[in-house]
């Protein structure tokens, strides 16, 4: 029903982060914040990519079956008051699960990009560029 408003709740939250890291990354000179030449603000544009992709496509496949709707109050849901608490629950638990599982792997993620810069001080701050 409503699920994916969960990981699009941390996602606009993940972004304002990622721009206000940016902002401080630029004031500083763009300097690494660690050894491993990671920029935090790199890092954080996983999460919010891994997490935009996921909403977008959690949206699209509630518009397919009918759950969200162009008109208000947008999610069917809503219309019917007894089924605003299955909805919730489903965000509760779902959104929630969907939200930290997608977290978790970002973490494995940068924990792997951290390993392998580490491991090759040659390349140090070139591993993933990211377009930087």
């Amino acid at each position: 029903m409503a699920c994916f408003l969960v990981p699009m709740g941390e996602a606009i939250v993940t972004t304002v982060v990622q721009k206000v890291v940016e902002n401080r990354e630029k004031k500083v000179g763009g300097k690494r914040t660690d050894n491993a030449g990671l920029k935090w603000s790199q890092r954080l544009s996983w999460l919010n990519k891994l997490l935009w992709g996921g909403t977008i496509l959690l949206a699209l496949e509630h518009v397919w079956h009918g759950e969200v709707v162009p008109w208000p109050p947008f999610l069917t849901a809503m219309e019917n008051p007894a089924d605003v608490a299955p909805m919730l629950h489903e965000m509760a638990t779902f959104g929630v699960a969907m939200a930290i599982t997608v977290t978790f792997v970002w973490a494995i993620i940068v924990m792997v990009a951290e390993l392998k810069a580490k491991a090759m001080p040659e390349a140090k701050g070139n591993l993933i560029s990211g377009g930087e």
